[in-house]
Parts: C-alpha cells; sequence; structure tokens
C-alpha cells in the first residue's frame, strides 16, 4: 500500500551514563536533525517524507546509525493522522507550525 506523504517518527531512550554513551547518544541526535529530522521533544523526533517507499529509506539510514545500546523506535504514520495529533500540555512549537505540509494545485 502507497502513501503519498508518510510522518516518519524516531523515539528513543538511550544511556547517558558514561563519556561514551553521551557522545553515542549526541552523535544519533546529530545523525537525525542532519537527516532533515525535526526534534518534537528532547527524544522524540519527526520528519515529513514523500512517500511510504522513501520513509523505509529512512528507516534503512536511521538503522543503521543508531547505537548499540538504549532503545531506538521508528514509527510511519499518514500525514493526515500527524495532522490530527493532539497536544494535551504546552503548545505546538513554532518549528511544527512552520513544517506543516502544504500540497500544492497544478491546474
Amino acid at each position: 500500500m502507497n502513501y503519498r506523504y508518510m510522518r516518519v517518527l524516531v523515539l528513543f531512550d538511550l544511556p547517558t551514563f558514561t563519556k561514551s554513551d553521551r557522545r553515542e547518544a549526541t552523535r544519533f541526535r546529530n545523525f537525525l536533525l542532519n537527516d532533515g529530522y525535526d526534534m518534537l521533544q528532547y527524544s522524540v523526533y519527526a520528519r515529513l517524507c514523500p512517500n511510504r517507499d522513501n520513509a523505509e529509506v529512512h528507516l534503512t539510514r536511521c538503522r543503521k546509525a543508531a547505537p548499540d545500546t538504549g532503545s531506538v523506535r521508528f514509527l510511519m504514520v499518514t500525514e493526515n493522522q500527524y495532522a490530527n495529533m493532539k497536544v494535551l500540555v504546552g503548545e505546538k512549537t513554532a518549528q511544527e507550525q512552520v513544517s506543516q505540509c502544504q500540497q500544492l494545485s497544478f491546474f
């Protein structure tokens, strides 16, 4: 099944007990930022992908970049499901408001 516009969510909980652990967690976080992900919360990052095939490519890239320890999860949702997300406490960040998908129509 091929969807148009998918949101990819990466959720992680990485150990930070040692200097080596902190270095690996920072390296992974920087990988996500450099790969086009936006931070929703400290350990939750989201990225817009044009289709499911592209989201699978990012899954492979995240799998290769993920540290060997800790917990890293990858979730794909449609743009419509992502847009229906409710904020229970707090407000949407400025980055979230800017990154809303704008679909162009050509006549």
